[in-house]
């Protein structure tokens, strides 16, 4: 298991890269974070993290982490666990070798780790979807006030005649 000081030495490094600090849940996936047991998210992070990145040369490398859909795929991205190349590159773990079970551990500690950092951040507010009439006409087109009325009280030589 990796130490408290460990993980806040890594957050702080990820907190300073621009890529990694924009990651945040979403309403929706703060929203299956918040009704899903903590142990069935590790859960689907060690099935996902056995399955995409385990192997010493995985399908898709790169590209095999979804950006979103799952609060896992997010937290993969947010702490640099979501290809191999970023593994090596922020956790120190080499390619073209397969993970061992306490590399998986690790990985699966890390995602929590920010999950539960990530949880004690604000919800973010479910984006409303208001219909939007695309006949709707332009302001000036429905009788009310043009940007020209604006002008009205403009001095005598700026007037048209």
């Amino acid at each position: 298991m990796v130490s408290d000081t460990e993980l806040d030495a890594l957050f702080e490094r990820l907190a300073a890269s621009k890529f990694r600090s924009r990651f945040h849940l979403n309403a929706q996936d703060r929203a299956y974070f918040d009704s899903h047991p903590r142990s069935q998210i590790n859960s689907h992070a060690s099935k996902f993290i056995a399955a995409r990145l385990s192997p010493a040369a995985p399908v898709n490398d790169g590209k095999q982490t979804p950006m979103r859909g799952h609060p896992v795929f997010v937290a993969q991205h947010a702490t640099g666990t979501c290809c191999r190349g970023c593994l090596a590159t922020w956790h120190g773990i080499p390619r073209g070798k397969q993970l061992s079970q306490e590399q998986q551990e690790y990985i699966v500690g890390v995602i929590a780790h920010w999950l539960t950092k990530e949880a004690k951040r604000p919800a973010p507010q479910q984006a409303s979807k208001i219909p939007v009439d695309k006949r709707q006409k332009h302001p000036a087109q429905k009788g009310q006030s043009s940007q020209a009325d604006l002008f009205s009280d403009q001095p005598a030589f700026l007037k048209k005649t």
